[in-house]
């Protein structure tokens, strides 16, 4: 996936995202840099607002954790579940924290129509 012209190396572990059982790319190569470097720009940002919810609110790393991924999870953070997940793995790489296991939450059931 490397262009000469392009210097962004984008990780396996991000590949794998948009990859097939078969490591088939499911988008193509632009859109997949172009989604990396967004996804990592915005794990930048979170370095700080993690740190700051650590030290101002104390709960702990895992909870933090588990708090960002919730709120990235969603259809207004812009991030797709799969980008969510990488994001919130490579967040507790950057702040040398334990990754707690990542499961999405399910939306609640619809109430049942009498």
């Amino acid at each position: 996936m490397d262009d000469n012209d392009n210097q962004i190396h984008v990780p396996p572990s991000f590949m794998a995202v948009y990859s097939d059982t078969r490591q088939r790319l499911s988008e193509k190569p632009a859109v997949v840099r172009t989604r990396y470097e967004l996804c990592e720009d915005l794990t930048g940002h979170l370095v700080e607002h993690a740190q700051t919810l650590y030290h101002v609110q104390a709960p702990s790393e895992a909870e933090i954790l588990l708090r960002i991924h919730a709120g990235l999870c969603t259809a207004e953070s812009g991030v797709s579940v799969a980008e969510a997940t990488w994001i919130t793995t490579r967040l507790a790489e950057l702040l040398n924290w334990p990754c707690p296991e990542l499961i999405p939450e399910q939306p609640a059931a619809a109430p049942a129509q009498p």
